[in-house]
């Protein structure tokens, strides 16, 4: 009797618990995604509230979220305050991840080995620190300006333009945040201690499974063991499994951003997952280029949906793409300020991505040298250079 009044009462704290970071996170993420709706729906005008978004809500509330749960699972072991708020508020991750779980840092945090300094970790905390601010500041914000200028012009966009700016973004986006993340592992492993991976060259994926293993993979891990895996899985039948699958994307979409746009971003992917699980049903092959070819397309349109302001914005660049106007002139890419060279850019960009080995690969094998300290003082100084000015990190936003 005890033990099932302590079950039931174990269940109560954890759906309190949920709720309440539901509650503060849907008050100040989508209150005004609601509000917008209702207006339109009701002909109202209730005023919105335009409340300011907490840095890195969405990712502390899925952290908080997952350490209940596992707690609920007893499986954390150790329940101090003072330990908890460590794992709560450790900076390199804090802002926009990886998604860790109690079980793989606590351990690190009350080793006493980890307190002892270590050179070789330090050294490659600020080799792969060094490649991800390169990314950054260098790399994506400069595909920042184009995909700016391209977004804010949807009604003049040319063929050429709507691909160049569908590009610049998809190009951004991985730079920025793979860019954030190395940083995050970099910092971190100056402490000695080891974070995730949250990315292994996702856009060299040849399937769409493929992809979310190698995007954002705290991410994928989240949604497959906390809402996918709870909703039934693959465990019940074909139907439910792809009904769990479009539930599962559709609301990781939602997490991303309080628009349409990102509900239907979340409703391609899932469309996508189930298209490839009846591929696979059905024991189709297809050669692993045609296969890239279709899935990097596949995510570069579904970037634009993640992209977009507004829905129209969106069709507009689509549009652009597959139907915009072919220009032979020398005002091919007047409407997005590009250099000219932009292509040049695109393709080297396109080099690096797909046929070097990422961050974390070079580290495996990575030689202390004065090659390397060449190779990470022209990085260091590149990057300090492109420090000038505004620099927006685009996961701050979620």
């Amino acid at each position: 009797m005890g033990n099932k009044l302590n079950k039931q009462a174990s269940k109560i704290i954890l759906s309190v618990g949920i709720s309440v970071n539901l509650s503060l996170l849907a008050y100040f993420k989508y209150s005004d995604f609601f509000i917008e709706n209702i207006n339109t729906v009701s002909n109202s005008n209730i005023e919105l509230l335009h409340l300011a978004l907490p840095l890195a809500i969405s990712f502390f509330t899925f952290q908080q979220i997952a350490y209940l749960v596992d707690s609920y699972r007893q499986e954390t072991k150790e329940y101090d305050f003072l330990n908890y708020a460590l794992f709560v508020t450790f900076f390199p991750q804090l802002i926009a991840g990886p998604i860790v779980h109690h079980g793989e840092m606590m351990p690190q945090f009350s080793s006493k080995w980890n307190l002892v300094k270590k050179y070789k970790n330090i050294a490659t905390g600020i080799f792969i620190f060094t490649i991800g601010l390169f990314k950054k500041v260098v790399i994506a914000d400069t595909f920042a300006v184009w995909a700016t200028n391209g977004f804010d012009k949807t009604e003049t966009l040319n063929m050429l333009e709507g691909w160049v700016t569908s590009l610049s973004y998809t190009f951004q986006l991985y730079f920025d945040f793979s860019g954030y993340t190395d940083m995050a592992i970099g910092i971190a492993l100056l402490f000695n201690i080891k974070l995730p991976i949250n990315f292994n060259s996702p856009y060299k994926a040849t399937s769409i499974q493929d992809f979310w293993r190698r995007w954002h993979i705290t991410l994928s891990r989240f949604l497959r063991d906390y809402i996918y895996i709870p909703l039934g899985g693959n465990r019940i039948s074909s139907f439910r499994t792809y009904a769990n699958l479009m539930a599962t994307f559709i609301l990781g979409g939602l997490w991303h951003g309080a628009g349409w746009t990102f509900l239907f971003w979340g409703f391609l992917h899932g469309g996508a997952l189930v298209i490839h699980r009846l591929w696979k049903v059905f024991d189709l092959r297809m050669h692993y280029l045609f296969a890239w070819f279709i899935t990097f397309n596949f995510i570069n349109i579904s970037w634009v949906f993640f992209r977009a302001k507004e829905w129209e914005d969106a069709i507009k660049v689509l549009k652009a793409m597959f139907f915009g106007e072919i220009i032979t002139d020398k005002l091919w890419l007047a409407n997005i300020y590009a250099d000219k060279y932009l292509l040049l850019q695109l393709f080297l960009a396109s080099l690096l991505i797909w046929l070097t080995k990422n961050s974390i690969e070079q580290t495996s094998k990575l030689k202390f040298n004065n090659y390397t300290l060449l190779f990470v003082t022209i990085l260091l100084v590149s990057s300090f250079l492109n420090l000038s000015g505004v620099h927006e990190f685009l996961y701050f936003n979620f």
